[in-house]
């Protein structure tokens, strides 16, 4: 059997993808280990390989039990709807994945009121805030009541950045203080592990609840893993089942799943060095500024200051030339380094950026009408927010 994988993740040959690790392609293992995975039925409980990386990721993230769910948007979903009564309040990043990019599920299938607070540019949400929206007044029934808080580590639309086991210890005694569940969104959790030099249980300890993503920097095809108490993760496969999530056969899924957290966490240090390969390329150029900074992780957020381009005009221009990034809010760009790209292709990228950017450049490559011309248009972080990232404009991808 032909267990060929192509070369160049998410891309034709030649191409830098750099627009999100979710472009990752299954490793050769992953594949063999789907062909070769005794399955059963997962609805019955059956399939002893999904079992198997239940047990596996309850165990790397210090958990009872897990639940291997197809997509990381329907782990966060399922995390609520297991933990969130009709009626109540989720409070959760303005900047958040949950909030900006999973399509008001919680709202949608739930009836559960998200109360969104601001992200500060480390991707922490201020205490003072959180604990202002707990200490809601329960006898009065005017208000929706707090059921949960949720975090996001590492902070994806706050430049990639982790948050400190610190922080996540001071959440974490303010959510038992009030009673409510502390969610942590961690589809890139393993990165930032790598970043802080800790066990993933390190982190996983202080929430209630924890979802992986196993599709993005760890290569795997499909499928993501909510990991908690045992009763909680009970109720959240009631929640996977309402939501179409019930798989028959998952073992095929399961066996790459195992392959990503047995041998593929291991290099994503690699990842986070050519992220900084690039970031040091990317600073030594004109026009470019670095935001927030030098990154922690595998997501490198940068700005072109160059009025020759706009946001939009510079990444179709790179785009033509081969290299793929994308804006994901405020104007910033992202590119985000994974399996798929090599050291090489880090640096063909800053080649490209430099030829785009060089004085007289970027030659015959046809450039648009600025649309970015007002300091304060939607989209861009403008002063005076007291440290804290604006409401934001949805767009670009996970």
């Amino acid at each position: 059997m032909d267990l060929h994988v192509p070369a160049a993740a998410g891309g034709a040959a030649g191409h830098v993808e750099l627009r999100s690790d979710t472009f990752t392609l299954p490793t050769e293992p992953m594949l063999a280990a789907a062909v070769a995975a005794p399955l059963g039925d997962d609805v019955y409980g059956e399939d002893p390989t999904v079992a198997r990386l239940e047990e596996l990721a309850a165990a790397l993230l210090g958990k009872d039990a897990a639940c291997l769910v197809p997509s990381g948007t329907m782990a966060n979903l399922t995390a609520l709807l297991a933990q969130c009564p009709r009626g109540s309040k989720a409070i959760v990043g303005r900047e958040s994945d949950i909030y900006v990019y999973e399509a008001g599920g919680a709202s949608m299938c739930g009836g559960i009121v998200y109360e969104p607070l601001p992200n500060l540019p480390d991707g922490t949400i201020g205490l003072a805030g959180i604990e202002e929206a707990l200490a809601v007044d329960r006898t009065d029934p005017q208000f929706a009541l707090p059921a949960l808080v949720s975090l996001e580590t590492p902070q994806n639309r706050c430049g990639g950045l982790p948050l400190s086991l610190g922080y996540l210890a001071e959440v974490a005694a303010l959510t038992r203080r009030y009673g409510v569940a502390l969610h942590l969104d961690g589809a890139r959790l393993f990165n930032a592990a790598t970043a802080l030099g800790v066990a993933p249980a390190e982190i996983a300890r202080h929430a209630d609840t924890v979802q992986i993503c196993l599709s993005k920097g760890l290569c795997a095809p499909i499928g993501s893993v909510l990991a908690g108490d045992r009763a909680t993760i009970a109720a959240a496969r009631r929640m996977r089942k309402l939501l179409g999530g019930g798989m028959r056969q998952a073992g095929v899924i399961a066996a790459c799943g195992i392959v990503a957290l047995t041998e593929m966490t291991g290099r994503l240090a690699e990842d986070h060095e050519n992220a900084a390969r690039l970031a040091r390329g990317l600073a030594g150029l004109p026009g470019v500024r670095l935001d927030p900074g030098p990154p922690l992780t595998n997501m490198v957020f940068f700005r072109i200051q160059d009025e020759r381009y706009t946001t939009r005009s510079f990444i179709e221009a790179a785009g033509r030339l081969g290299v793929r990034v994308e804006e994901l809010g405020h104007g910033r760009i992202r590119a985000v380094t994974h399996a798929g790209v090599p050291a090489e292709a880090v640096d063909r990228a800053v080649e490209v950026f430099g030829e785009l950017l060089k004085p007289g450049g970027p030659g015959k490559l046809p450039l648009d009408t600025p649309e970015e011309t007002a300091p304060d248009t939607p989209g861009e972080i403008s002063a005076g927010t007291a440290g804290e990232i604006p409401a934001v404009t949805p767009g670009g991808s996970r």
